[in-house]
Parts: C-alpha cells; sequence; structure tokens
C-alpha cells in the first residue's frame, strides 16, 4: 500500500494541522462533510492532470510487465527479471537528494512535460528491436530517476490549481489510481502482452508517455517557478534537503509519510512463499497482493466523500497507530481467507493520509513544496523496496506468516514512537481569550 510554520492555510475554515487535540469544537456543531470527489473534477485544470496521472500509471506498469517478459525470454534469469522491478526502487533515494531542487527551480509544466518526454524517449529507445540488455537497464534506471521529480512537482502544482479541501481529495485521487493499478494494471498489461510482442508494448508505453506530456502541456497553465537559485543544482538540493529534514515538525511528517509503507511492504515481499504454504493458486496469490491496496482505496474514497476535514484530521493518528496490528495477527498463521481480511482491514486504515496530506502541505513553505514533495516520494518508494527485500530475505529462513506478524508488531513500535514526534513538534496553540 502504500506526503513553515508561516505558510498560511489554503482557505476555508479548516482545522488546525496539528491533531486533534487542536481541532476547535463548539458544543452541539455538527461538521458537515467536504465537497467531495465530484469537486474536484469540477476543477477544468485537474481534469488533465488527472488523465496524464492515468495515462503514466498505465505507462509505468506496461513497461514493467513487458520489460520482466522480454528479459526473461532473452536470459532465463529469474535474477535479472526480478532486477526489473527492483529497478522502480532502487534510484529513488538518490534522485529525491540530487535532483529535487529541479522541481522549485523550474516552472512546473515545463519539468513536467520534460520529465515525460525523456521517460517516453528512453522507453522508445527500449524497444529498438536488437536492443542488448545493458543499455536496456541503463535506461531503466533513467526512466526510475525522473519519476519521483515528476510526482513531486506534480503533487506541488496541484496546490497551485487546487484549493482548501480539494487539494487534499486531489491528493487522494491521485493515490487511488495509484492504489488500483495494484489491483488491475499487472493484469491489462498481461492482456496487452497477448496482442502485442514485449517490445510493442514497450511502444504503447512510449506512446502513453507522450499523451500525457501532450496533455500537460496544453491542458494546464504556465506557472513560474517558485524558488530561484544560482548555485550547482545537486548541491542546492542537497542543501535544501538537509534544511528540511532539520526543522523538527517536517522530519516527523516526512518520517510519518515513509515508515508505514516499509512495513506494509514486507507482506507483498513474501507474497509468494505466504499463498504457495497456503495451497493457494494464481488466483489466491492474486487475491491476497490485492487486499491491502483495495481495502486503501476504499477507506479513501470513504473518508473523502462521508467525513469532513475536521473528523479526518482527527481520524490521522488514531488510523496511522493501529494500521499495522492486522498484520501482527498474523502470529496465528491464519489460513488465506483470513489473512486476506486482515490485509484488508490494514488497507481500510489508509485515510489516515488525507490528515497527513493537510499537515504537511501547510508546513512547509511554497518555495519548498516541490522538493519536499519529491523528497517524501522518493523516501517512499526507497523504503518500501527496502522492507520488501527484508521481508523476503527473512522469508527464507523463517515462515512467511512470522515474517509478516515480525513486520507488524515492529512496525507498530516504529509508527508509534514517529506518532510521538508527530505530537510533540506540532504547533503551540495561541490562546485568544
Amino acid at each position: 500500500m502504500t506526503t513553515d510554520s508561516e505558510h498560511p492555510p489554503l482557505g476555508g475554515d479548516t482545522p488546525s494541522p496539528t491533531g486533534p487535540d487542536d481541532a476547535p469544537t463548539t458544543h452541539g456543531s455538527k461538521e458537515e462533510a467536504g465537497p467531495g470527489y465530484g469537486a474536484v473534477f469540477s476543477v477544468r485544470e485537474f481534469q488533465p492532470i488527472f488523465a496524464a496521472h492515468v495515462l503514466s500509471i498505465l505507462g509505468t506498469v506496461f513497461a514493467e510487465v513487458a520489460l520482466a517478459v522480454l528479459v526473461f525470454r532473452q536470459t532465463g534469469s529469474a535474477l535479472l527479471t526480478a532486477l526489473v522491478f527492483a529497478m522502480e526502487f532502487l534510484p529513488y533515494a538518490l534522485s529525491g537528494l540530487l535532483l529535487s531542487g529541479i522541481a522549485d527551480r523550474f516552472p512546473a509544466r515545463r519539468v513536467l512535460v520534460c520529465c515525460d518526454i525523456v521517460s517516453a524517449t528512453c522507453v522508445g529507445v527500449m524497444a529498438v528491436p536488437g536492443m542488448p540488455l545493458a543499455p536496456i537497464f541503463v535506461l531503466r534506471i533513467v526512466v526510475s530517476m525522473v519519476s519521483p521529480l515528476f510526482i513531486g512537482t506534480r503533487a506541488a502544482s496541484l496546490a497551485d490549481i487546487l484549493q482548501g479541501d480539494l487539494y487534499i481529495l486531489g491528493r487522494s485521487l491521485v493515490r487511488m489510481v495509484a492504489q488500483t493499478s495494484q489491483i488491475v494494471g499487472f493484469g491489462l498489461g498481461g492482456l496487452v502482452l497477448v496482442v502485442l510482442p514485449p517490445r510493442g508494448a514497450l511502444v504503447v508505453t512510449a506512446g502513453t508517455f507522450v499523451s500525457s506530456a501532450l496533455l500537460l502541456r496544453f491542458g494546464t497553465r504556465n506557472r513560474p517557478a517558485r524558488a530561484t537559485g544560482t548555485g550547482t543544482m545537486m548541491r542546492q538540493s542537497l542543501a535544501s534537503a538537509g534544511q528540511l529534514l532539520a526543522h523538527p515538525r517536517i522530519r516527523a511528517l516526512l518520517l510519518m509519510w515513509w515508515v508505514p509503507p516499509m512495513f506494509f511492504s514486507v507482506a507483498e515481499g513474501v507474497a509468494a512463499p505466504f499463498a504457495n504454504a497456503a495451497g493457494a493458486g494464481s488466483l489466491g496469490f492474486g487475491v491476497f497482493l490485492a487486499a491491502m491496496p483495495a481495502g486503501a482505496v476504499t477507506s479513501e474514497v470513504m473518508a473523502g466523500t462521508l467525513l469532513g476535514p475536521a473528523t479526518r484530521d482527527r481520524i490521522a493518528v488514531p488510523l496511522a497507530a493501529v494500521s499495522l496490528l492486522p498484520m501482527a495477527a498474523f502470529a496465528t498463521d491464519p489460513p488465506l481467507p483470513l489473512a486476506i481480511v486482515l490485509l484488508l482491514l490494514t488497507g481500510l486504515c489508509a485515510a489516515y493520509a488525507l490528515g497527513m496530506d493537510r499537515w504537511f502541505v501547510e508546513e512547509v513553505p511554497d518555495d519548498r513544496r516541490g522538493q519536499a514533495m519529491s523528497l517524501m516520494g522518493a523516501g517512499i518508494m526507497t523504503l518500501q523496496g527496502i522492507g520488501m527485500a527484508a521481508g523476503g530475505a527473512i522469508a527464507d529462513w523463517a515462515p512467511p506468516y512470522a515474517v509478516i506478524c515480525g513486520g507488524g508488531a515492529v512496525g507498530t513500535l516504529c509508527v508509534l514512537g514517529v506518532l510521538r514526534s508527530v505530537r510533540r513538534s506540532r504547533p503551540a496553540v495561541v490562546s485568544t481569550a
């Protein structure tokens, strides 16, 4: 399954971003639900951004499936095939530290379009007949390096397009597309490969990136850069990342984005051995993998539709605190149906992200928003990869159910520690009495 104390609120009567203790309440008042997801799509500029996001996700999934099949057919190596998926995670940390400053120093539309064009070019070159595997892997790394910059720039630009609670719902929609891709995306990729050879699927992938670039170029406004700078980009990116991490509140919120997904991914890393030990076929394996993202999508839809901003803020910390406990219940070595239910429950806690989104965007200064979002996304993906790899490695000598249980138990303790930092770092409430 998978976000400056002087920065003003994004508009409207919003609760304090510091947590439930600071949210004002009025006796006898009843909070109304937020504007709903339909209001987000009524913002014309969001429509091409959302369509471009769907195309980029489909392109990424198609590329992973096509490359995995292509590499395995050429080499017969399971290790090299696994590297296709591992390369989605490995370059993220490097890119987040060295390139994230680009998101604020250049106009967002230009950055987004250039990222799509670079990705389309790399994938197009991969599709050239007879292309050796070595340059294919290098090009795959380049695409992965570009990805966190694209994600961070788009996340930051959403705050320019969507105001108040619409921004929170817009971010939620973007996450739901990513979660849904885990449920149906790889199936669609497999269907494409029934019709097309792997290199043909890569051509389709390049087309999705080009289409995304066109939507962003002609469907969004050209806004100026948020920040200026004359120093070396990499040096400035590192320095700015260090300053963001040195800020107690921002650091605590970044950890809150990073730590839970690292432990969620442990279950994904041992899904195959767990399903095999449970005697499940490919269908059971697929349902096991889909349970957590399905719960996450359901959770965000319900929270975004039925709950108002203040309520979503109040439930964020409790939901995050218990999100990994269903994984700890794997200590009983549950049968597959119960295991699926437990992962579904884990996914249903994902609504804490809506509260986190508000706190994070209200804390980060405008001129560093793009870099902060890029850094956040890079950390999520990097730690997910580490969690997945660690779970798989431990499963070589421990039963899969015990690995998932350990991830849930250790993860809960780590999340509770991070939540303590989140609460301690919240701004002091100034009395107006």
